[in-house]
């Protein structure tokens, strides 16, 4: 069931949120509800989760190798970066 939820936020962050929802073709609702879900740990169970169409075209595009470790090229990167 849903249920309408009135919240007190700055007319600026509205307005990027609104203008980020619409160029991810999502709805600021929806966007909301799923930060919700999220930091809830409603969704602990990964296997029900929708995946986006642009996420679901580049599933299974990017093979790495068995030797790759990605906190170790991660922590590279950021150190590339910021350092």
């Amino acid at each position: 069931m849903n249920v309408k939820l009135t919240l007190t936020i700055q007319d600026s962050v509205i307005d990027k949120a609104k203008n980020y929802a619409k160029s991810n073709g999502r709805s600021l609702s929806d966007l909301v509800e799923n930060y919700l879900k999220a930091i809830s740990n409603e969704e602990s169970d990964n296997s029900d989760i929708e995946l986006t169409p642009i996420v679901k075209s580049m599933k299974g595009s990017f093979k790495a190798p068995a030797s790759f470790d990605y906190k170790v090229e991660l922590e590279k990167r950021l150190a590339e970066k910021y350092l």
